[in-house]
């Protein structure tokens, strides 16, 4: 998957500069977001764990022993907060789905606090343990926990349907996590760390890059992951997405695919859109 060309990997991955709307998209984003918070039952801001990025927020309706869907938002490891996503909340409240979305520390982080991608992963298992532990107290099931996640969420959503909970903590089910869902995920974190626009910020070294990629991984032993990209992203992002395929083979991946007339930013909106196939794959791995 590696390139060497400097100006092909920023044409690849930029997708800011590649989606002339993206601004438009990331606009309505914030608007429906603070629509939803306003009108979706809520907690926000639930502390998981010590650092001041440590915060999740749970929507849910009535009643208890809901399926639960942890999303874990994009944005390179670098941008974007979770504040930004409540909008995919409400679609699945509606269903009977308690959401959970969390923060993280964003990279580079300070030079006296650096951030690195291992470190947000390991941050994503706190909060997921820490859903385990307390999610029935918002109605969520926590024998339920399908792991969605956009972009850089995608690839934590990978990496964690992989983790080794009992390794993590002796209380924790070895299949914590039952499904997830890679969104425009990013699988082989090599290429990644040559992209220029990227350089500066993710520091990711050979040896963090080579740890962090679920494609260089073993197939998880239990749990299913639907890999989808949008048709119109960039050749690069589709080979993102059929990397975590070829390597974990088609019964652990079941779902493959490039959803079409969706850039990198529309398809988040798709996952909120009841009508879309993206909803659909979603729902179908909360009642697996």
């Amino acid at each position: 998957m590696t390139h060497p060309d400097p100006a092909w990997l920023d044409r690849m991955y930029n997708n800011r500069a590649r989606v002339p709307e993206s601004a438009e998209h990331l606009a309505r984003w914030t608007r429906e977001s603070a629509d939803a918070r306003a009108t979706t039952p809520g907690i926000c801001d639930l502390r998981y764990g010590h650092t001041p990025s440590e915060t999740l927020d749970v929507f849910a309706g009535p009643g208890a022993n809901a399926p639960v869907l942890f999303f874990i938002h994009g944005g390179w490891w670098r941008s974007l907060d979770k504040s930004d996503h409540s909008f995919v909340a409400p679609p699945f409240v509606e269903r009977g789905v308690c959401v959970v979305l969390p923060n993280y520390a964003l990279c580079p982080g300070t030079e006296a606090a650096p951030v690195t991608i291992p470190e947000i992963a390991l941050q994503m298992v706190r909060a997921l343990a820490w859903t385990w532990r307390h999610v029935a107290e918002h109605g969520g099931d926590p024998s339920r926990i399908t792991v969605a996640g956009h972009s850089a969420g995608g690839h934590l959503a990978a990496m964690l349907l992989a983790c080794d909970w009992q390794a993590v903590a002796p209380d924790l089910p070895v299949d914590l996590v039952r499904n997830a869902l890679s969104i425009s995920g990013l699988h082989d974190l090599r290429e990644i760390r040559h992209v220029p626009f990227l350089i500066d910020s993710l520091r990711l070294t050979e040896r963090d890059a080579q740890r962090a990629s679920p494609a260089l991984w073993p197939a998880p032993k239990r749990g299913m992951l639907y890999s989808v990209a949008g048709a119109d992203e960039s050749e690069a992002f589709h080979a993102q997405n059929a990397a975590v395929r070829k390597a974990w083979g088609a019964k652990t991946v079941p779902v493959c695919e490039l959803l079409p007339g969706l850039n990198h930013f529309s398809i988040v909106e798709a996952l909120a859109d009841p009508a879309h196939a993206l909803h659909h794959h979603a729902m179908a791995l909360l009642n697996a």
